[in-house]
């Protein structure tokens, strides 16, 4: 064997064998994009404050329903929250894009080919039962997951292995080296404990709470109205630097309410302390009475600069109505977005224009150079005008009135082969009318697809908006079983190895591809994306082409976002003075002993 040298970088040890060359670093974090913020030994995070205190209960409102408490289960609606009953080995701040810090971990060593992690679990980590935590459990997590857990996660993870080399060492690996899938599986498996789910099968709903390994756990509820989390006083991980400062109430209660407009009474009413609207008139509106009067209830607009979500009307391409560019296009001019904005949401909303709002990666302008010469390969299958025109939804002058928007609906759907017949609009061939539906589990989708549908009607295209039950509307999703949804692409940060799960035409039988992408470009950005993530430079340039890509195949009718937190609460909490970039930061919050005495003598009189 060759001789052996240690290299010290920050807190990252490098072991070079001179005999083969090869490396295996040693390090207290991982990170995916940039450089870490916090070196080894930091106490806490920037945004929280240390001295805390772990006190008071705050109660919840949330929309729907549950039937069990299995977030992972293949059929059911989970209770709200249950997802954060299990720790994983690593946590990640809410100040960084991509980079994690250790939990149930201690240290990690990987070699720098990306084809094998391990993972030291600390000694002192136990479940909520008191039981150990040990690498075995690591590696059943892994492997409940694979045989009993959502199909993209066995199509993700096809070629990993993760096995215990002893109690407190955890080795995953990989046939292919990947080091994004490889991070990204360490940094984020949920650690289940084996002795409860064993015997269980991790697809189906849960009907009793699990035992858990995070700092919250189920301590009452009623099923499908209540579920209270009580904190864990003797959470073995409360001390460390990932928590220090957060998880400050000591129970948090979720009451279900099957109607919005009854939720947000019930919270005036002061059945529940905190609530993030959603709606825009309603905030500009609804937020009125006697206990925001004298000061019971706080209404506050906090500024972030968070990536922003892509919102839209999504088109289901599998559809043979859909399968047009040329109609997706044509429907994208029935939204008068300047009217809803004015009308409906009081100016309070920006039009939503790419899948990477609000960061460097959003394509403005013409493409560059260096995204020409990524996207050179599939020219011939672009439109000319991805290199002509800078994309933009269409505008209006906000009148109501979209005469010239029709007009150019119309010039495309003709040249689709679409024509109106006795005010109808019928495809030339078929004979067939432009007809879908738009699927939803919530009112207020109704509320805002109406004034499309009405300008649809205009254009002799009919729209149907059917509402059903959440436990329907999840289960027609998996089916893909729908026209069109109005739903959400997360935000990313960055061009991240995610956006193959939401694109890639490899996970088309998932709830994620919502659009049902099959498209040899898509597939082939996103796999760069994925194969890019040490080249920043590079992924810029792929972040932007891709999104160039999306914008010109219309897989949606773009919506709208806001940049501000809209947040009312009853007046008892307390927050740090510093807000964490891509979060609220709720979880660093905590009720005041002093304020909540002042409300209750409020209410009192």
């Amino acid at each position: 064997m060759g001789k052996i040298k240690s290299v010290i970088l920050g807190c990252t040890l490098m072991v070079l064998s001179t005999a083969s060359f090869s490396k295996v670093i040693t390090t207290t974090h991982l990170v995916g994009f940039g450089k870490a913020k916090y070196a080894a030994g930091f106490k806490h995070f920037d945004y929280v404050n240390p001295d805390a205190p772990k006190y008071g209960k705050v109660v919840f409102g949330t929309i729907g329903t549950f039937d069990n408490f299995n977030r992972y289960a293949s059929r059911g609606v989970a209770a709200v929250d249950s997802g954060t009953l299990y720790d994983a080995l690593m946590y990640s701040p809410s100040d960084e894009i991509d980079a994690y810090y250790p939990l149930i971990a201690t240290t990690i060593r990987y070699s720098d080919d990306y084809s094998w992690l391990e993972a030291d679990i600390n000694p002192k980590a136990r479940f909520q039962d008191g039981v150990p935590i040990t690498a075995h459990d690591v590696a059943f997590s892994f492997q409940k997951f694979m045989k009993e857990g959502v199909p993209q996660f066995r199509v993700l993870y096809k070629t990993f292995s993760v096995k215990a080399l002893n109690d407190h060492t955890v080795r995953f690996a990989v046939t292919k080296p990947d080091r994004d899938r490889l991070f990204g599986l360490a940094e984020g498996l949920p650690v289940l404990p084996e002795h409860f789910w064993k015997d269980k099968n991790f697809a189906e709903p849960l009907s009793k709470p699990p035992v858990g390994s995070g700092p919250y756990k189920i301590v009452a509820y009623k099923m499908g109205q209540s579920v209270t989390y009580g904190l864990d006083d003797n959470y073995w991980a409360k001390d460390l630097p990932v928590n220090v400062g957060r998880h400050n109430f000591k129970q948090k209660q979720y009451d279900y309410y099957r109607d919005d407009t009854v939720m947000l009474e019930a919270f005036k009413a002061g059945e529940f302390d905190f609530r993030q609207e959603g709606q825009a008139k309603l905030w500009a509106t609804a937020y009125t009475g006697p206990n925001f009067d004298n000061g019971s209830i706080v209404k506050e607009s906090i500024e972030h600069h968070k990536p922003a979500a892509t919102q839209g009307f999504i088109f289901n391409t599998s559809r043979p109505v859909f399968q047009d560019p040329k109609v997706r296009e044509a429907l994208t001019y029935a939204l008068d977005f300047e009217w809803m904005n004015k009308n409906l949401f009081y100016n309070q909303y920006k039009r939503t224009r790419s899948y990477f709002g609000n960061t460097e990666f959003e394509a403005k302008g013409l493409p560059s150079k260096a995204e020409q010469e990524v996207l050179a390969p599939f020219k011939a299958q672009l439109p000319p005008r991805l290199y002509t025109q800078a994309f933009n939804s269409p505008v209006t002058d906000g009148s109501g009135r979209i005469r010239k928007q029709i007009r150019q609906a119309f010039r495309l759907l003709k040249q689709a082969g679409w024509a109106i017949k006795d005010g109808v609009m019928t495809n030339q061939k078929t004979g067939q009318p432009l007809s879908f539906e738009l699927l939803t589990f919530n009112p207020v989708t109704e509320r805002i697809a109406i004034p499309l549908q009405k300008n649809l009607k205009h254009m002799g295209i009919e729209m149907k908006i059917r509402t059903v039950d959440t436990t329907q509307y999840t289960k027609r999703l998996r089916d893909r079983d729908f026209d069109m949804v109005s739903s959400v692409y997360s935000a990313h940060a960055f061009p991240d190895p995610n956006l193959m799960i939401a694109w890639n035409s490899r996970y088309l039988n998932s709830t994620y591809n919502i659009a049902g992408v099959q498209s040899p470009i898509v597939d082939k950005l996103t796999e760069e994306i994925a194969a890019s993530q040490e080249d920043p430079d590079k992924l810029l340039v792929l972040g932007r082409a891709f999104d160039r890509v999306l914008q010109w195949n219309f897989y949606m009718i773009p919506q709208w976002y806001s940049n501000q937190y809209r947040v009312a609460m009853w007046d008892k909490f307390e927050r740090p003075a510093v807000i964490p970039q891509y979060d609220l930061g709720l979880d660093t919050w905590w009720v005041s002993q002093k304020k909540e005495k002042m409300l209750k003598l409020k209410k009192d009189r």
